[in-house]
């Protein structure tokens, strides 16, 4: 078990080195020089290393800006965290090799289903399948699983959610990018389509976001980065004002605090830069290197990769994705007390990342018009799964508590409300 928790801490949730191992093995099962095989693996590893920093620097940018808004704003309620979560089933459940062995038995399902179905897919980001393990194992706990039948279980229904998101996904991925070479490893994917279906219904799919023309004295405008500048800088600067000069100043130090959220707004904008910098580095190595492994291990199989690979296929979606998604977040957190809900405050990674993707779905569907709508009912869509999940977790002694990445909610709910009454049934 030592050995097991160590390859999984330190190698599979190591997303960096999980993927230049499989890029390595992809080389050397097509006999590439040695040269190849080490540059292609560094470069593989160098790209994700590139794209994780600037996904970090997002991550810093977006956890201060939440801090502005929620005391800006004066919103009390849930923050949705799978983390929490994650950190109460190990320390005070004890279900830590629960969750590394389920998390192995997931992978696993996913390759032998890949394996034997149409269903060529192979998820690749480890953080999210450690997270569906997470909840597989919690509430196979409290359905009455323990030992083998929790961790079998658990791996059966990852498993199905690491082959089948992707797989549900793949037409509008490959309406995206143009080509099929890459999947959607991102469990978040419910919300995703969801989010197409109404782009679909509502949209005008000829006119697409990117085809924004803007009149001559702003197209300077139609550069990415600025154009996110344009949204960002405005959101943080008025947040920081709402949240005032004396909690301002907390978080900013010797900075002027409408200064420092100014200073924020464009380090956001570096991150953008950043990820998208290694996205393109990562896919150039991986896809390519992946070959080899789809040839010999699971024919015609693709890489599923986190969201982020599809960023700089409509980076103007992106933009309209965060903000659409935040406004109807924020709408749900009104609404949904009104009907015996939990408050589920806004969680901007989620929004961004999530609905950043969304954005992209919806205008790949529906245009510029269903980009607009949609990412706001997305918004709506994945405050809502979260505020019905917090009812599941008061019951076994959560309190307080619910998770992001609706995919994962999506698991959670299918044991509590059928798993779990099929179980005590019998």
């Amino acid at each position: 078990m030592v050995i097991v928790n160590f390859i999984i801490k330190n190698i599979l949730t190591q997303a960096p080195i999980t993927i230049a191992l499989i890029s390595l093995i992809g080389l050397i099962l097509q006999r590439k020089q040695v040269g190849e095989v080490i540059s292609g693996t560094f470069k593989t590893l160098l790209g994700f290393l590139v794209l994780s920093a600037g996904s970090g620097i997002i991550v810093e940018s977006l956890t201060y800006f939440g801090k502005i808004f929620t005391k800006g704003f004066r919103m009390q309620g849930i923050v949705p965290s799978i983390e929490a979560i994650n950190g109460q089933a190990m320390n005070n459940l004890h279900l830590g090799n629960e969750i590394a062995l389920t998390f192995l038995a997931i992978f696993a399902v996913n390759i032998i289903i890949a394996r034997l179905t149409k269903w060529k897919y192979i998820f690749l980001t480890g953080q999210a399948i450690l997270w569906m393990a997470t909840m597989t194992t919690v509430f196979g706990r409290f359905a009455g699983l323990s030992g083998v039948p929790l961790v079998i279980v658990g791996g059966i229904v990852g498993g199905i959610f690491a082959v089948a998101m992707p797989a549900i996904a793949q037409p509008i991925v490959r309406k995206i990018t143009g080509s099929d070479d890459i999947a959607l490893g991102h469990f978040c994917t419910i919300g995703y389509m969801f989010t197409a279906g109404v782009s679909k219904l509502v949209g005008d799919k000829t006119k697409s976001t990117e085809d924004i023309k803007l009149p001559k004295g702003f197209e300077f405008l139609q550069d990415t980065y600025l154009s996110v500048g344009l949204v960002m800088i405005p959101l943080y600067t008025i947040a920081a004002l709402f949240a005032g000069a004396k909690f301002g100043s907390q978080l900013s130090g010797n900075v002027n605090y409408v200064v420092y959220a100014f200073l924020q707004a464009v380090q956001f904008i570096v991150g953008v830069y950043v990820l998208l910098a290694g996205v393109r580095l990562l896919l150039a190595e991986i896809v390519p290197a992946f070959r080899g492994i789809a040839l010999k291990v699971v024919p015609d199989a693709k890489p599923a990769l986190d969201c982020p690979v599809l960023f700089p296929y409509a980076p103007n979606a992106v933009t309209i994705g965060f903000v659409g998604t935040t406004i109807g977040s924020v709408i749900a957190m009104f609404v949904l007390p009104m009907f015996g809900l939990a408050m589920i405050l806004p969680g901007m990674l989620t929004n961004f990342f999530a609905g950043g993707t969304a954005g992209v779905f919806a205008n790949a569907v529906g245009g510029r018009r269903g980009a607009i709508i949609a990412t706001i009912a997305h918004g709506f869509f994945i405050t809502l799964l979260p505020a019905l999940l917090v009812i599941s977790f008061n019951k076994m002694g959560f309190i307080n508590t619910t998770a992001t990445d609706v995919d994962t909610v999506a698991a959670a709910l299918l044991y509590a409300w059928i798993i779990t009454p099929i179980l005590k049934a019998f």
